[in-house]
């Protein structure tokens, strides 16, 4: 009787963890992802454009 007792509550206790196990879902979301960034771009292009555009004047005096 003790041995069927024991047993039981061996069960029950094994029952009761994997009944609360934690489980992990991974799921796609619905809506697309969105990234913002703020990246300074037009101060280097500008820069550049600029480099290029004394550079031609140089080489072009006569230019204007």
């Amino acid at each position: 009787m003790k041995f069927w007792r024991s047993t039981g509550v061996i069960l029950g206790i094994c029952i009761l963890l994997s009944a609360c196990a934690p489980t992990v879902q991974v799921a796609v979301p619905n809506e697309p992802i969105t990234i913002n960034l703020n990246v300074k771009i037009e101060h280097e292009i500008l820069v550049k454009v600029d480099k290029e555009i004394d550079d031609l004047f140089t080489e072009n005096s006569d230019l204007f």
